[in-house]
């Protein structure tokens, strides 16, 4: 092959991804300007076009992403940005869906929010892209990321920063905003445990015993992770965060698996959270409260007492309603369950749309996990690799989470779902997923036909300077 044909080839590649993406993200279009439209039909039987300004908005900034992609990340994921893009408008336009119910003559409060912090999000996205133009400089600042994240979880504890009337001390009030610091310590803590696990994965790996099949860790390696399950249980405690807890710490589970391959580390830990997460609802009224509601929901004192179970078991009926085809868009009370915009948003989505959409947006979050991981399984650098993995993991996690509370799989912790539900910590914070995993993928793969390119140049299968070819 001569040098032109292959750098040609090289080019019609990338354009091909890129020309992929954006049919994949042309379908999200339809899909979720069909669903926007048919909330109209359903609830006041005729089309608003003024809708498709919501649509439109959503429209120009995902395309932004694309273009930006084209010129800085030629060779990234062609599914994430369509993935993403579809759910978060399927979000969108559920919470439009809610203003309606609320004011059908003057709706969209909530839906033009949820516009202006995805473009908030979205900008964000592509700020990433375009400043980070190699994922291994985020490795040289491991240290420096995780004082960020413990930073980032102390600020809710901060007096005049807390906002109030919140159960679980995870906001910040600053003037009119309020923000949630723990959604991007998510993403700080991925890059600190990546970078850390790199430089300690062999002390880590390290076998002292085996015990009932198990090769056990040395002890005086049971230090990270001791020190991790604290943290986790400092957040629990004084943050009285379940779900972010849970979630931090299986961020950690995961990445400690990966980096060293001992099933041993996954067990103690989950022993070391059993145990803890045991001697909390034993002590603490909000983790036993929260436990008491998910076995016994349809108590009728807890039923009728504030706080108590009402929310959980009118998210249940919506998802009952909803059967397996659900009511159509439009035709359900989504309305009826408590913040049906943001913690419990699965169960409007499910009520509306049943079990089937139910399932086609799980496996939509099913997909960007699985994309992340494979992003993860070709990496060429261990850190790339951790990152890669835990990133897609903790949407994974957060997804069970959100989910398994909401259907009584587990217990409620009050986490949201990613991209769908209402508020800006939470888009921000996913959208930069979505960025780091593109950039990802880009330099994973533009390192890969560089060691291609090498490598037949080594075995003269590259024509050299003069022309000649071999």
């Amino acid at each position: 092959m001569t040098a032109p044909t292959q750098t040609t080839g090289r080019r019609e590649r990338r354009q091909g991804l890129r020309n992929m993406e954006l049919g994949l993200l042309v379908v999200a279009y339809i899909i979720v300007l069909g669903a926007l439209l048919q909330v109209q039909l359903g609830v006041n039987g005729t089309f608003d076009w003024h809708v498709v300004t919501l649509f439109g908005a959503l429209l120009v900034l995902t395309l932004g992403v694309h273009i930006v992609l084209r010129f800085r990340a030629p060779r990234a994921d062609p599914f994430l940005l369509p993935l993403a893009t579809t759910i978060n408008g399927l979000g969108i336009t559920m919470i439009y869906r809610l203003d309606l119910a609320d004011n059908p003559e003057h709706p969209g409060t909530q839906a033009i929010s949820q516009i202006v912090y995805t473009g908030l999000a979205i900008a964000i996205a592509i700020a990433v892209l375009i400043a980070l133009r190699n994922h291994r400089v985020l490795q040289r600042y491991t240290y420096l990321f995780g004082a960020v994240s413990l930073i980032l979880l102390v600020l809710p504890l901060i007096p005049g920063l807390a906002a109030t009337g919140a159960n679980a001390r995870v906001w910040i009030s600053v003037g009119p905003f309020n923000f949630q610091p723990g959604e991007i310590a998510k993403i700080t803590l991925a890059i600190f445990f990546a970078g850390y696990l790199v430089t300690a994965r062999d002390s880590l790996s390290m076998v002292s015993r085996k015990f009932l099949g198990l090769r056990l860790p040395r002890m005086r390696d049971l230090g990270p992770i001791l020190i991790v399950w604290a943290f986790c249980m400092g957040v629990l405690v004084f943050q009285r965060d379940l779900g972010t807890s849970l979630l931090y710490f299986g961020l950690f589970l995961v990445m400690i698996f990966v980096s060293t391959g001992r099933i041993s580390w996954v067990i103690i830990g989950l022993l070391l959270f059993l145990g803890g997460g045991t001697v909390a609802a034993m002590n603490m009224s909000y983790v036993g409260n929260r436990i008491y509601a998910w076995l016994h929901p349809f108590d009728d004192a807890l039923y009728q007492a504030d706080g108590g179970s009402y929310q959980l078991v009118q998210g249940l009926f919506g998802l009952g309603n909803g059967g397996i085809i659900g009511t159509g868009l439009g035709q359900g009370r989504p309305d009826l369950t408590p913040l049906a915009e943001s913690d419990f948003i699965i169960s409007a989505l499910g009520e509306e749309l049943g079990l089937a959409g139910l399932f086609a947006i799980l496996a939509m979050y099913l997909i960007i996990v699985a994309r992340g991981l494979r992003i993860g399984h070709l990496g060429g650098d261990d850190f790339g690799r951790l990152l890669a993995t835990g990133l897609s993991f903790v949407i994974g996690l957060q997804v069970f989470i959100v989910i398994g509370g909401v259907t009584r799989v587990i217990p409620l912790t009050g986490l949201t779902a990613p991209f769908l539900a209402a508020g800006g910590s939470s888009l921000v914070a996913n959208w930069i997923i979505i960025a780091i995993l593109l950039r990802l993928s880009d330099t994973i793969r533009s390192s890969q036909v560089g060691a291609t390119a090498t490598e037949m140049y080594a075995n003269n299968q590259i024509p050299n300077r003069e022309g000649a070819s071999a």
